[in-house]
């Protein structure tokens, strides 16, 4: 049983891997992975001040939920924008 017609079927699959969630999202390969592996840098600093947070409390108090308010308004507009509204930790603690 043959998966692929032809090697240019297979080579449209490979190429449809990279670009057909991007493309679902109205952007291309490139804007797509720069806006990930920022998101992804952003998630490092903010769990790295997390885990310092968690040893020494006085340190890095707000860094992470400010850090997911950044990703939620990169990633889905600015709160006023008719994104969904998530309060911030902050605010959940009051």
């Amino acid at each position: 049983m043959q998966l692929f017609g032809s090697a240019y079927d297979l080579f449209m699959a490979i190429i449809d891997v990279f670009t057909e969630h991007p493309a679902s999202v109205g952007e291309s390969w490139a804007e797509h992975a720069r806006l990930a592996l920022s998101t992804s840098g952003l998630l490092a600093g903010a769990a790295l001040a997390a885990a310092v947070h968690a040893v020494v409390p006085a340190l890095f108090e707000t860094t992470a939920s400010r850090t997911i308010d950044r990703l939620h308004a990169l990633v889905h507009g600015s709160r006023g924008a008719g994104a969904a509204m998530i309060d911030s930790v902050e605010a959940i603690r009051g």
